[in-house]
């Protein structure tokens, strides 16, 4: 955790011991206050080194595209394309970067299943469906959970 975190929790818990001595209710509210506070820094500190691949399929079928949205680098990537038979690798892809992998003819359907290594030396691995004709697995406005008969 960064010191600028800690201060700022610090200063929060001894602000919740004033408010105590004011009035319980101020205390329990600031309580409630720097717990919610604290929360939020460790989801942050958590995700901060976390890379988000995403694998499709280019305009022209003719090449794979690998982006890194995430905000930490991703080491050690292993695409392999199912059925077509076709793997490569890539030592890194940084944050917010992109690599493009020519194919030698255009395909109309395949899985990929890919596998990468964050900075914590965690291994994740993931599949994503590329189709020249339909959607894929990178559409943006997809809900995490079915709504309203979306599918």
């Amino acid at each position: 955790m960064e010191k600028i975190h800690k201060i700022l929790l610090t200063a929060g818990a001894l602000i919740c011991i004033l408010l105590f001595w004011i009035d319980t209710y101020l205390g329990a509210t600031g309580v409630i206050v720097l717990i919610a506070l604290a929360m939020s820094v460790f989801i942050m500190e958590d995700s901060r080194v976390l890379p988000e691949l995403t694998v499709r399929l280019g305009d022209d079928a003719k090449k794979i595209v690998v982006e890194n949205s995430g905000n930490a680098p991703a080491y050690r990537i292993h695409v392999a394309l199912v059925p077509l038979d076709i793997e490569f690798d890539l030592p890194e892809l940084a944050a917010d970067a992109r690599y493009e992998y020519p194919l030698t003819r255009m395909i109309d359907e395949a899985k990929a299943a890919v596998t990468f290594d964050d900075a914590k030396g965690g291994k994740t691995s993931r599949t994503f469906t590329l189709s020249a004709l339909g959607k894929g697995d990178d559409d943006p406005l997809k809900p995490m959970f079915p709504l309203f008969k979306w599918k």
